[in-house]
C-alpha cells in the first residue's frame, strides 16, 4: 500500500469517493461538487499580485491524500483523505481538519484507513499543527470505535452549527 498526495489526475477518483461516502452517510443527494470545482479547490494556484479571483485568491482550499495498492489491473486507488488547515485561537496554532476519510468497501480492514490517518498525523506534526481533528456521525459506530482505538477523543460538549442556502443569504444580507 502506498499513501501519496493527490494530483490533478486524481480529481475524478476523488469525486467518485466523495459520492460513495455520501451514499454511505445516507446523503447522496446532497453532493453537488463537480470535477471542475474540486480541481479548482484542490489545485488552484494563487493569482498574480493585484488580480482578484474569488475562489483562487488564497490558493488551494484543501488537499487530499490517496491510498493505493496493486490490483489485478495495476495500481488501484482504494481510499482518500481530504483535509485542510484550521486555526485555534486557544493554542495560537493552526490545526489540521480531516473533512473526508474514505476507504472502498473491499479495502476496509486492509489498514488503508489507519495508514491515511497516520500520514495525516505526520503532516500535522511536520506543519507544527497543535491539533488534528474531524467529525463523525453519531450513528457511525464502526468509525467511532476505529477512531477511539487510535486515541481519538470525542468532543461530547461541542455541537457543529451550520448556516447554508437561504439562511446564509438572509444572514449575510441582514448586516
Amino acid at each position: 500500500m502506498k499513501i501519496r498526495f493527490a494530483t490533478p489526475d486524481d480529481v475524478a477518483t476523488i469525486l467518485r469517493f466523495i459520492r460513495d461516502l455520501a451514499e454511505y452517510e445516507r446523503e447522496a443527494d446532497k453532493v453537488v461538487a463537480t470535477e471542475a470545482l474540486l480541481a479548482e479547490a484542490l489545485f488552484a494556484t494563487p493569482p498574480a499580485a493585484g488580480i482578484h479571483q474569488s475562489s483562487t485568491l488564497m490558493g488551494p482550499a484543501a488537499e487530499a491524500l490517496i491510498a493505493e495498492r496493486d490490483g489485478p489491473d495495476g495500481i488501484e486507488p482504494i481510499g482518500m483523505a481530504l483535509f485542510f488547515h484550521n486555526f485555534s485561537t486557544w493554542t495560537g496554532w493552526r490545526g489540521l481538519y480531516l473533512e473526508d476519510l474514505y476507504v472502498t468497501p473491499e479495502a476496509r480492514g486492509s489498514g488503508a484507513g489507519t495508514a491515511l490517518l497516520k500520514r495525516l498525523a505526520a503532516i500535522a506534526k511536520e506543519r507544527n499543527c497543535s491539533r488534528f481533528e474531524w467529525s463523525v456521525l453519531t450513528w457511525n459506530t464502526p468509525a467511532i470505535e476505529f477512531y477511539r482505538s487510535l486515541g481519538a477523543v470525542s468532543m461530547e460538549d461541542w455541537r457543529i452549527n451550520r448556516v447554508t442556502g437561504d439562511a446564509l443569504d438572509r444572514l449575510a444580507e441582514s448586516g
